[in-house]
């Protein structure tokens, strides 16, 4: 943990840069836009490909952005539907916060202690060598996990709380890769939202 990002330490030891701010939104405006992801999106329960089967996703998604972005990963393609007001007043409150642009926001509903994430990185060529990602969560604390990409050690938990943001940039999807497993705890919904710019 070296570099510092504003007052927050690096989480991450070697190549890589990952920094949480808790509490990033206000508590009654985070219960506020869990309310309205949950009610305004168009969730979607996508199938994938995972080494060569086919099965449904463990969650929800949605993807939003700008016009003709679109995203690809594990054979879905997804065309961003157009920004709501409740997505670019988060999107907002980052850039201005952080003086940088985001384009394209993937949402992922995780609805109780089932739904999960599993290892991968973010590391599609059409979001750049160095990508910055904004991750927001809204409802219940999940624990988050990163792990060294090639060793698969050290790991690296943090649990991401209701209204708090955090900073993936530099070359963390380059050594790292990251998962929000199951959880044997019973936990309330969670939204999740990743802010990125993509490459057109």
């Amino acid at each position: 943990m070296e570099k510092i990002y504003g007052d927050h330490v690096n989480l991450l030891t070697i190549p890589g840069e990952a920094f949480f701010h808790p509490g990033f939104f206000m508590e009654d405006d985070s219960y506020m836009y869990l309310d309205r992801l949950t009610e305004e999106t168009k969730w979607k329960q996508e199938p994938i490909k995972i080494f060569g089967k086919t099965i449904l996703q463990p969650r929800f998604t949605a993807f939003y952005g700008d016009d003709d972005v679109s995203y690809a990963y594990s054979g879905i393609k997804m065309n961003a539907l157009p920004w709501t007001a409740t997505l670019q007043r988060i999107k907002e409150s980052i850039e201005t916060a952080f003086d940088t642009k985001f384009n394209a926001c993937l949402l992922n509903h995780y609805r109780d202690r089932k739904d999960y994430m599993g290892w991968h990185r973010d590391n599609e060529k059409n979001l750049g060598k160095f990508p910055v990602i904004a991750s927001v969560s809204f409802g219940a604390s999940r624990i988050f996990q990163f792990r060294n990409y090639k060793d698969k050690l050290p790991i690296v938990s943090i649990e991401l709380t209701h209204g708090s943001l955090l900073i993936m940039k530099g070359e963390t999807q380059h050594y790292w890769e990251h998962r929000l497993p199951k959880t044997v705890i019973e936990t309330q919904p969670r939204i999740n939202l990743t802010f990125r710019t993509i490459k057109i």
